[in-house]
């Protein structure tokens, strides 16, 4: 489902190209879950986002669902995100001139669904949220917008789940019942689940954790 082939990744600095990923060889399974692991600044982030299309290696090819994503252009990547992917992130990305509900219907609208409000409203039902389908971000706490956050990212049923510190932004015993939630959602869906932490709590449920250690993966 997801494969990375040979990838590096290099951005410009002061002092030279800096390399953020180096030689990464890696294949994650329809239905696997995998946890990403590493200190601050090992590349985490960087690796999910090629992963995802959002970014292109520098060397190496990257394929989602059996297509190159390093040889189609930013249009196809992102009509390929819309049809395969969704996200959790740690800030939530929730857009604050939208409701719960108008957030999780977004990516619907814009996949086509023929009824986005009745699946936004089955899915906000399911993390809990119905009851708050009106309100906007700032009038929810961290962990209400984490599950609306995971409700939009699961509303258009992807293929592919990826996860970037989806509760680093929260208490431990609320990131705890995040975890169990998209944990929950992931097994009933079937999704095959990428996310990157630095919380080992996180990282136990997965099928399958790998590390990378200044650029590189070491398991």
């Amino acid at each position: 489902m997801v494969e990375a082939r040979g990838v590096e990744k290099r951005v410009p600095s002061p002092e030279g190209d800096l390399t953020i990923l180096s030689a990464v060889e890696l294949a994650i399974f329809a239905g696997e879950t995998v946890a990403v692991i590493g200190a601050s600044g090992s590349g985490k982030s960087t690796l999910l986002g090629l992963l995802a299309g959002l970014d292109l290696p520098t060397k190496g090819i990257v394929r989602l669902d059996g297509h190159d994503l390093t040889a189609i252009d930013e249009d196809g990547r992102a009509a390929l995100r819309g049809q395969l992917v969704g996200f959790v992130f740690q800030s939530f990305q929730l857009l604050p001139s939208l409701t719960a509900i108008e957030n999780v219907m977004l990516p619907l609208e814009l996949a086509g669904n023929a009824q986005p409000k009745r699946r936004a409203e089955a899915i906000l039902e399911r993390v809990g949220l119905q009851h708050r389908r009106r309100h906007y971000p700032r009038q929810l706490s961290g962990g209400e917008q984490q599950r609306v956050a995971i409700a939009r990212a699961f509303a258009t049923q992807p293929k592919v789940l990826f996860a970037d510190e989806p509760t680093g932004n929260l208490d431990q015993q609320t990131g705890g019942a995040i975890a169990e939630l998209l944990f929950e959602l992931n097994r009933e869906r079937g999704t095959t689940l990428v996310l990157v932490t630095h919380d080992p709590c996180l990282a136990d449920p997965c099928n399958r954790v790998v590390r990378l250690d200044n650029g590189r993966l070491t398991s």
